[in-house]
């Protein structure tokens, strides 16, 4: 399978994960690749940090006994330092590439006072760090911002010695407020990218929290990348008929998951879907998404969540594809 054109043109790795003997992964939640080319999957089950070569050949894994069943997010720094988020344990941490624990960034493990109400993902008020955070990323200046999404809607920013600068956002659909704020980047030129998911729409920041912008032309964006020419990839995820969009009202019409890739100031360059997502090539539930130094993008999906457990898909659908760049 093939899609794009041109300088921008992907090709499906059919069988690019050589996963060993004995090993699975239900969901796959997050995914970075390292300075050598190696890919390291966050994965929901019994063995969280997956690493492969970037053939597909399986190195090394780690953080068995250390998550909650909840991994979410995950950035790879500069320096080969590996920052994770668990959402179940309320926690960002950072780590090296071996494994071994480097920085507890916030509190860990007590949730944040936001009155959350898991149905529908409904919070009373803000909070500070954490509850059921999602993701987080660094900053050219070394500032690392975490995207507080699923019990609170902030956004809180640390300086690179870890301590607490300022907290933003509140529930809401207004410029500055989230409903699942999901994703988070930094551009090199300083704007902070929030995937601000249940909203349908990706809004902008200045450094210090100052509203940009907005772009709308996404469907539920989970997970951001730019890349070093500014390119900006999302991962999109799907809507089942009765989901309520905060943008669009009650979905009347099931919508399938997506990736689509824009330039740096929001114009649509490619996207693709199809409306069966199991096929190999699209996507059941798209979450994390990263593109290495050869352009290649990987495409994480948590296809237990969000397909097997509500009966969309059996168990033996994909949780993780590479894309190679053409």
């Amino acid at each position: 399978m093939r899609v794009g054109t041109g300088e921008l043109a992907f090709e499906l790795v059919v069988g690019w994960e050589q996963l060993p003997r004995g090993y699975q992964h239900v969901d796959v939640a997050s995914v970075s690749t390292d300075s050598d080319g190696r890919v390291y999957l966050f994965c929901r089950g019994e063995h969280p940090v997956l690493i492969y070569e970037r053939d597909g050949t399986f190195v090394d894994s780690w953080g068995e006994g250390r998550f909650t069943y909840r991994t979410h997010g995950m950035f790879m720094a500069d320096g080969g330092m590996l920052y994770l988020v668990d959402d179940g344990g309320h926690s960002v941490t950072r780590h090296d590439l071996a494994g071994t624990e480097t920085m507890v960034l916030g509190p860990r493990g007590i949730p944040s006072d936001t009155g959350y109400n898991p149905k529908g993902h409904l919070i009373e008020r803000a909070a500070g760090p954490y509850n059921r955070p999602t993701n987080v990323a660094v900053a050219p200046s070394g500032d690392i911002f975490v995207a507080d999404g699923y019990a609170n809607s902030r956004v809180h920013r640390f300086d690179p010695a870890g301590t607490l600068v300022e907290s933003w956002g509140e529930p809401g659909s207004e410029p500055g407020q989230f409903r699942v704020p999901h994703g988070i980047w930094v551009h090199d030129d300083g704007r902070l990218f929030v995937a601000d998911r249940q909203n349908e729409r990706i809004q902008l920041f200045g450094p210090d929290g100052d509203y940009l912008s907005e772009w709308t032309d996404v469907q539920r964006p989970q997970d951001l990348f730019i890349d070093p020419d500014g390119l900006v990839y999302v991962a999109e995820l799907g809507w089942s008929v009765g989901e309520l969009s905060y943008r669009r009202g009650v979905m009347t019409e099931p919508e399938p998951g997506r990736v689509s890739i824009f330039d740096p100031e929001g114009n649509l360059l490619l996207r693709w879907s199809d409306p069966d997502p199991y096929k190999a090539g699209f996507f059941i539930a798209p979450h994390g998404i990263w593109v290495d130094d050869e352009g290649s993008l990987y495409l994480a999906e948590v296809t237990d969540t969000a397909g097997v457990q509500l009966g969309r898909c059996g168990p033996d659908a994909h949780t993780f594809q590479k894309f190679a760049r053409r």
